[in-house]
């Protein structure tokens, strides 16, 4: 990979669990089960809170987050229920909630300007929408996101199947990446030039459900379905469970054929999500690693697997698992239009091809087809409109030499093609991640009217330009 995470001059990781908790497990977070009611009402208030991301002996770290934990409550409901969400912002700047990957009417998508007003301090927001889809998803704010969101304002929205599959137990593992100082305070340094124009704001302490782990306790003989959703500002976790084969079922919240990863390693780009059958086949009172060695150079582990002296069972359970599939609208490929994307600039020579005489906003260090928007900005012209139901291809082209997570708003999309080669699993997703020099082609219905968000979720990378508005109508 050509980027690395950023050790900066802050504090390094190792040392951090070095001095942590030699018994610290990964903890479980807390959740307000919404149940299986028409209308599930629920209020979160995002505001300043206290919270011990390392853990004695160091010091609490100051987070904004959703009702005082980092990451804020899981929500779990029903597929085909209603999420009903008062926002309270007792925070001093604007924020909004955007539920990523989920297909909400486009005034309840939560980007400022685009589809509400920003949400002002002391005011409150109501969400409304219903869940037509199962799945893993989350929910972060849209304004100064790399900011907002690197100081903790993240959490889980999980929609269960009707009949989901037999495990022994539902596990979240929600993944972030933090820059810390030594006395564990989130480094101020948010917009820094570097971090804007290279691989964005790349951390130093990476955490399990917002705390620093080194085990969690499994039982031979168990079948879990662990859950992993990615709320790094910008860094790809690629995981790998030593002498373990997890089996993907879903990624992006969308059923998938069950399947090892590719090379045994979890690839999560900033905002993906991965459901897996974990099958414990380890020995009772070992310990085996998970390691995170997306970044080569700097794989490290994240945490144990710390198997309890006795069994749960002689061998792992042979239940089915396969997910059914979500109601998405199939494109057709025969009529699709296609559309080709370019991501270009940042550093180490991304050139940037101007097109027509819009001006590129003050600050903008990526583009779009040419184009720059800034998350400020009050207005703006779609980079594309797409009549309401057809269907259409885009080509990503990343002429750049970092990596771009690119998120569509309102829509799933199938992955067809690398680098113009058909994908085996043609799967879909909300993000795809779209490496140095690639192209990806993905394919959707435009079927979700309204102005819809289209960015890299590397949040630094959007904060700098690379974003844009695709009209559905």
């Amino acid at each position: 990979m050509s980027q690395r995470p950023h050790n900066g001059t802050v504090f390094g990781r190792r040392a951090f669990l070095a001095g942590s908790a030699a018994t610290a497990a990964v903890t479980a977070l807390p959740g307000t089960a919404l149940g299986a009611e028409r209308t599930n009402s629920v209020t979160l208030t995002a505001a300043k809170a206290r919270v011990p991301i390392v853990g004695p002996p160091h010091p609490m770290t100051d987070v904004w987050c959703y009702n005082g934990t980092s990451p804020g409550p899981v929500l779990r409901a029903r597929q085909g229920s209603r999420l009903k969400v008062v926002v309270r912002n007792r925070l001093t700047e604007p924020t909004t909630v955007h539920w990523h990957g989920l297909r909400v009417p486009n005034n309840m998508d939560g980007v400022p300007y685009v589809t509400q007003p920003p949400i002002v301090p002391g005011q409150d927001f109501t969400y409304d929408f219903a869940l037509p889809d199962a799945g893993t998803y989350w929910y972060h704010p849209h304004v100064n996101g790399s900011e907002q969101v690197g100081r903790g304002l993240a959490g889980a929205l999980i929609v269960e199947e009707l009949s989901p599959p037999r495990v022994d137990r539902d596990v979240l593992w929600v993944l972030d990446d933090w820059r810390l100082t030594r006395r564990a305070a989130i480094a101020g340094n948010f917009g820094h030039p570097r971090d804007l124009s290279h691989a964005g704001r790349l951390g130093n302490t990476a955490t399990i459900n917002g705390r620093v782990p080194t085990r969690f306790t499994i039982r031979a003989g168990e079948r879990i379905r662990l859950r992993l959703v990615n709320v790094a500002n910008a860094r790809t976790f690629g995981l790998k469970f030593e002498g373990h084969a997890p089996k993907i079922v879903a990624l992006d919240g969308q059923p998938v054929s069950p399947h090892e990863p590719p090379g045994g390693m979890i690839v999560l780009a900033a905002a993906q999500r991965a459901d897996v059958i974990l099958d414990a086949t380890g020995e009772p009172g070992t310990r085996i690693r998970v390691l995170d060695a997306y970044y080569r150079r700097s794989a490290y582990k994240l945490v144990e697997l710390d198997y309890a002296k006795t069994r749960l069972r002689p061998a792992v359970p042979d239940w089915p698992f396969d997910l059914r599939a979500n109601p998405l609208a199939a494109p057709d490929l025969k009529s699709a239009q296609r559309h080709e994307i370019l991501l270009e600039g940042g550093a180490m020579g991304g050139r940037i091809t101007a097109r027509g005489a819009q001006p590129m906003p003050r600050g903008a260090m990526w583009a779009i087809n040419g184009s720059a928007m800034m998350e400020t900005a009050k207005s703006w012209k779609p980079l594309l409109t797409l009549k309401h139901g057809t269907s259409h291809v885009f080509r990503l082209n990343n002429r750049t030499v970092f990596d771009h997570p690119m998120h569509l708003h309102g829509h799933s999309f199938r992955v067809i093609a690398r680098n113009e080669r058909p994908t085996n699993l043609r799967e879909w997703r909300d993000t795809v991640l779209v490496r140095p020099r690639e192209t990806v082609d993905i394919v959707f219905v435009a079927d979700n009217p309204g102005d819809w968000m289209f960015h890299c979720h590397i949040l630094e990378h959007m904060a700098a330009g690379m974003m844009a508005v695709i009209h559905v109508g």
